[in-house]
């Protein structure tokens, strides 16, 4: 069974910056991508950066510049350091993973619980 165990989401003033961090664990064959998605209220869920384990990255225009993905592929972990926050990215952030769990198995997403972020002005 696999598990994305995300932390680092908490309230900070405009400005201000945070990073997340989610860890992959379990028994699986591979990651082939990991990912933050956020969802504001009211609002659908969206894609913010991902991130594949060569170093590819990907990220929404509303966030480049600002927001850095990372990933240690030792550690199955990725990372978001969030700069120069705004109100805007007041959401609750998600981990996704792309993870391959056997040699001879297709890949699925998995999600975590995910994290909230806050930004006061």
């Amino acid at each position: 069974q696999v598990q994305l165990v995300e932390s680092g989401g908490e309230s900070v003033q405009a400005g201000g910056s945070l990073r997340l961090s989610c860890a992959a664990s379990g028994r699986f064959f591979r990651i082939n991508a990991m990912g933050w998605y956020r969802q504001a209220p009211g609002k659908q869920r969206e894609l913010v950066a991902v991130i594949a384990s060569g170093g590819t990255t990907q990220y929404a225009d509303s966030v480049k510049g600002r927001f850095t993905i990372s990933i240690e592929n030792a550690k199955n972990t990725v990372y978001l350091q969030m700069n120069s926050l705004k109100p805007e990215d007041i959401a609750v952030y998600y981990c996704n993973a792309n993870i391959r769990l056997g040699l001879g198995s297709t890949s699925r997403d998995y999600w975590g619980q995910g994290t909230q972020v806050t930004v006061s002005s």
